[in-house]
């Protein structure tokens, strides 16, 4: 991307040269043929063909990007053509103005495709050059202003030249500001995604290690439980497997018989064999129905839980319930990390939903909801 605009201005520049110079090729050749004396017609036909001729084949060239290493030689044929007031009589019928429209807008385009040295040099012998060979055609004497007409290519051509250095400046600025942009876009995603991980390093502390030793520290197990041990391991290979290399696919219903065979419920689990979805959109869903869970073991008062899963690889929901004795989910504090990180938040980032349901005596029901993007249903 670096320079993108800078270049495209280089290739517009000798596209337009090219279009300017065959634009204006047929009313100059009109122009010629219309002011040649009927004596001349041959002579100036023949020109003009030649101008033509050349002009068409020079575009040809520019516009497949050889054209710069020929400027010389178009320099060199433009004054060939101007010699040929000498043969057609130009000077005497005043029939020099279509040369010197040809050669003003061949100086004023060199400055959109040549550096500033070459356009420059160009401009100068074409346009002195034609002056010049008025002055040694009697042009002076015949009508200043044959002379004084062509004398305006140079000073056209350095008013074309000072333009384009201020679109270059621009484009260079443009560029400038969107590599600018492009680097604070990376930064700000790396930063993200490190705030990612730190985020789900933490609800991944908050959901195994943690809530096992608070459980332990408030009496709600025996330290000498025999599960506890197994537990503790678990949570440590949980937290190990956070920043290590992930699978592209995981079947949700593997992850999901995993979790809830060591969660010390009686879980009634009623699903589909397999569910084979993302694995960072498995293992969010897996997850958050783990900390479900765990609320239930913690906070609900019954040691039975239900779960069901139902959709595809398209849409699903999960539903964990319990007939424990409830809670008001308004009364939640803030500081809670619990439905707000580890089930919410987790679901939000893969972009799902989740939807708690509790009343005081009534039960708790936790439903996770996931849709696949438009494009992602469709690889499925």
């Amino acid at each position: 991307m670096a320079g993108e605009a800078a270049g495209l201005l280089v290739r517009f520049g000798r596209r337009y040269a090219c279009a300017v110079r065959l634009a204006t090729l047929v009313p100059i050749c009109a122009i010629a043929l219309f002011r040649a004396p009927a004596e001349q017609l041959v002579s100036t036909a023949a020109v003009v063909g030649v101008a033509a001729v050349w002009t068409c084949v020079f575009a040809w060239w520019l516009r497949a990007g050889r054209g710069n290493a020929l400027v010389a030689l178009d320099v060199a044929v433009l004054l060939g053509l101007f010699g040929s007031i000498f043969w057609t009589d130009a000077v005497e019928a005043r029939n020099t103005g279509w040369l010197r429209l040809l050669v003003t807008f061949a100086c004023v385009t060199y400055q959109w495709h040549t550096s500033p040295a070459a356009g420059g040099t160009a401009a100068f012998v074409g346009g002195g050059g034609a002056v010049a060979i008025l002055f040694e055609a009697g042009a002076w004497e015949v009508d200043v202003s044959l002379v004084t007409g062509t004398m305006w290519a140079v000073p056209a051509a350095a008013l074309s030249r000072a333009a384009w250095i201020l679109v270059r400046h621009a484009a260079k600025r443009a560029d400038l500001m969107a590599a600018e942009a492009l680097r604070a876009r990376g930064e700000a995603t790396v930063a993200e995604a490190v705030r990612a991980e730190e985020r789900e390093q933490v609800n991944s502390l908050h959901d195994t290690a943690a809530t096992t030793l608070l459980m332990v520290g408030l009496g709600q197990v025996r330290s000498d439980a025999g599960w506890l041990a197994p537990q503790a391991r678990r949570d440590l290979d949980r937290l190990r497997s956070v920043s290590g290399r992930a699978p592209e696919e995981a079947d949700l219903v593997d992850l999901l018989r995993a979790d809830l065979a060591v969660t010390h419920l009686t879980v009634d689990f009623d699903g589909p064999e397999r569910l084979r979805l993302p694995f960072d959109v498995a293992r969010a869903i897996t997850d958050a129905a783990g900390e479900a869970l765990t609320n239930v073991r913690r906070h609900s008062g019954t040691a039975r839980a239900t779960v069901r899963l139902r959709g595809d690889a398209r849409a699903l929901r999960l539903d964990i319930a319990d007939q424990g004795k409830g809670f008001s989910p308004d009364a939640v504090p803030g500081t809670r990390r619990g439905v707000r990180e580890s089930i919410r938040g987790r679901m939000e980032r893969v972009g799902g939903t989740a939807t708690v349901t509790s009343a005081a005596g009534e039960g708790t029901r936790v439903r996770l909801e996931w849709r696949a993007l438009a494009g992602d249903a469709a690889d499925a």
